[in-house]
């Protein structure tokens, strides 16, 4: 991948900060919750939140070099 702008860094900066703050209102809500579905609901998108956010934070650490 090529070097990222500075743009490009801010704009993925703040999309990490919104996958993180998704993944711990959803681990939040699942401990919360005492419909068991739903809060095997919230888990599950947690972990999708946690995975976009290794998934950017891999690409931002790539486009740092």
């Amino acid at each position: 991948m090529s070097k990222m702008t500075s743009k490009d860094l801010d704009v993925l900066s703040h999309v990490l900060t919104g996958e993180e703050m998704a993944c711990k209102k959803a681990r939040i809500y699942s401990h919360t919750l005492t419909d068991v579905a739903l809060a095997e609901e919230m888990e599950r998108v947690a972990a999708a939140h946690e995975e976009r956010f290794a998934a950017l934070y891999a690409m931002l650490e790539g486009g740092k070099a």
